[in-house]
C-alpha cells in the first residue's frame, strides 16, 4: 500500500462509494420484492434473485470492511479471514480506531456472510424459502443500521483527517 493509499480522504471515499453500492443493492432488492416477486411467487427464479442480492450485499459490505482493515490494521490471513474481518469491525482498537459496527449489525451481517459462503459452494438450485425469509429479516434490520454506522465511521475518519491537517 502506498503512502497515498493511506490517506484518510481516500478511505473516506471508499466508504462513501461502498455505501452507494449498498444503497443500490437495497433498492434493487426492494424493487424486486415489491414489483416482480408477487407475480413470480416462491419460485426458483425469485429465490435466485433474492439469494444473489443478499450475497452481493454482504460482499459490498465486506469490501468496505476490507478497506478499513487495510487502512488501520493491515493484516488478514488464514482460512477464517472473512469471519475475522467481520469480528474486527465490531471491536474498538484503542489508540487506533473505534468500532465500525454495533453488535446487532455484526450479528445480522454474520448470517449474510454464512449464507454467501454456503451459496458459493452449494451448487444445487434448491433454495429454502424459510431460510430466505430469515435472511430477508436480517437484511431489513441491516437497512436501518449498516449504512448509518458506516456513515458515522466515515465522518469520524474525515474529522480525524481534518484535525490532523489543522494541527499538523
Amino acid at each position: 500500500m502506498t503512502t497515498e493509499d493511506k490517506s484518510p480522504r481516500i478511505l473516506a471515499g471508499h466508504i462513501v462509494a461502498g455505501i452507494g453500492v449498498l444503497r443500490r443493492i437495497e433498492n434493487h432488492l426492494e424493487t424486486f420484492l415489491e414489483q416482480q416477486a408477487p407475480a413470480l411467487g416462491r419460485t426458483l427464479v425469485a429465490a435466485v434473485v433474492v439469494a444473489d442480492a443478499l450475497s452481493r450485499y454482504y460482499t459490498a459490505a465486506e469490501t468496505v470492511f476490507f478497506r478499513i482493515a487495510s487502512f488501520f490494521e493491515n493484516s488478514l490471513e488464514g482460512k477464517r479471514w472473512h469471519a475475522d474481518l467481520l469480528d474486527r469491525m465490531a471491536i474498538a482498537i484503542p489508540g487506533v480506531r473505534p468500532a465500525v459496527l454495533t453488535s446487532p449489525t455484526q450479528a445480522a451481517l454474520r448470517e449474510l456472510m454464512r449464507f454467501r459462503h454456503f451459496s458459493r459452494y452449494y451448487v444445487e438450485l434448491d433454495y429454502d424459502w424459510d431460510r430466505l425469509d430469515f435472511l430477508l429479516k436480517k437484511f431489513r434490520a441491516l437497512q436501518g443500521s449498516l449504512v448509518e454506522e458506516l456513515n458515522r465511521f466515515q465522518a469520524l475518519v474525515e474529522d480525524a483527517d481534518r484535525d490532523g491537517r489543522e494541527n499538523g
